[in-house]
């Protein structure tokens, strides 16, 4: 990979919603260290372009390269290094916290890995470390869910909507975590309608690339 490539790279990108162009001419690169916030309103595709970065659906048009290759040409090499936070958090509630940060690691973390207890206290859920999932706050959910990021340590980070249920403490604290991980040289990509501040972070506005047609 060359380093005109960068670690991401998106090329004239364009999705549809059934028949109706969302967006289209979408360009950016992201080199190591990096992150994006993605901006738009509601109905725009911003959704439709995280499931594209990730590999999860396919483009209109253009390409999605990762380390120089496509994508779609990676398959699970790519999928290993991508971890991706949607709507839904994805926890299993008759699992203690500790249990579902235990479960990602035990299926998805290959050698070293960081200890859960530590994830945990991070995120503000040591206290809370040996209650069902299912009893917790949903700002606690959340911030469960967001841990796997930790335990993961994957270097492409894709969050839709991260800091939905949190309060202004925990928004703080996610927005440090996100900072750490691009200064271990991460990339992410945030998509949020509510303000944060991760120094560097640059900004996307989709709603410029909404009026083309795909």
């Amino acid at each position: 990979m060359s380093d005109a490539e960068g670690l991401l790279a998106v090329r004239a990108l364009a999705c549809v919603r059934g028949d109706r162009p969302l967006f289209a001419g979408l360009s950016f690169t992201l080199e190591a260290g990096e992150a994006l916030h993605i901006r738009g309103p509601n109905g725009l595709g911003k959704t439709t372009l995280l499931r594209a970065l990730c590999g999860l659906s396919r483009p209109a048009r253009g390409e999605v390269r990762w380390r120089g290759a496509r994508v779609s040409d990676l398959g699970e090499e790519f999928t290993a290094e991508v971890a991706f936070v949607g709507h839904l958090n994805g926890i299993q509630g008759d699992l203690t916290a500790r249990e579902n940060l235990e479960m990602t690691k035990r299926i998805f973390v290959r050698g070293a890995a960081p200890d859960v207890r530590a994830v945990l206290e991070r995120v503000g859920l040591k206290a809370q470390s040996a209650r069902p999932a299912r009893y917790l706050s949903q700002g606690q959910k959340r911030r469960l869910a967001l841990a796997r990021l930790l335990v993961l340590r994957r270097p492409l980070w894709v969050l839709d909507e991260p800091f939905t249920a949190l309060d202004v403490q925990s928004v703080a604290q996610l927005s440090s975590v996100i900072a750490e991980h691009m200064e271990g040289g991460g990339v992410a990509l945030v998509v949020s309608h509510q303000a944060f501040t991760v120094p560097g972070i640059r900004d996307l506005e989709l709603a410029h690339y909404g009026k083309r047609r795909a």
